[in-house]
């Protein structure tokens, strides 16, 4: 059979064990179509990874957040075409998308999980360097660098007053 995977958002509000039991009714709906019973070896779910809450890139139906869940899949096209039209008809999930795969490797986390897993061994890196405006004084607004340019070019005479400068050929 082809081998799909399914990564789906759902709301903020839901709690994890809510996105678990909507995962558990497709793929319960599924194993049954195919007259497996439900939680015994061999069914459609080959993959099962939640990713957590996270940010969306731009909201979606007013949520800036969702938590997201992969699917590694096993099934008929006809099974897949009846769990996102289930996945359409949940008001609690804001959007999911499957595309069919080669192969799934159920033991290799995840690109999303591995990069995670990165980013938290990363740890100490070594003493902070000392940048450009790191000596310690607190910079008030006149101590922008604009502000400071202005006061070491020079007199207002030499760039504009009224003997010379970039006015000299102007009359008023």
């Amino acid at each position: 059979m082809p081998l799909y995977e399914t990564v789906l958002i759902a709301r903020n509000d839901v709690t994890q064990q809510q996105v678990e039991t909507i995962a558990d009714a497709l793929t319960a709906q599924m194993d049954t179509d195919r007259g497996i019973e439900p939680g015994a070896e061999g069914t459609v779910v080959k993959k099962r990874e939640y990713w957590g809450l996270r940010g969306l890139a731009y909201r979606i139906k007013k949520n800036r957040k969702g938590h997201y869940m992969l699917l590694g899949l096993d099934a008929l096209p006809p099974a897949m075409a009846e769990m996102e039209r289930q996945l359409s008809l949940n008001e609690d999930i804001l959007r999911y998308m499957t595309i069919r795969v080669d192969a799934i490797d159920p033991e290799a986390p995840s690109a999303i999980l591995s990069r995670k897993s990165d980013d938290r061994e990363r740890g100490f890196r070594g003493p902070k360097p000392a940048g450009r405006f790191e000596s310690g004084r607190k910079r008030g607004f006149d101590d922008r660098e604009e502000f400071r340019a202005r006061d070491d070019g020079g007199t207002r005479d030499e760039f504009g007053g009224r003997e010379g400068g970039f006015n000299a050929g102007v009359e008023e």
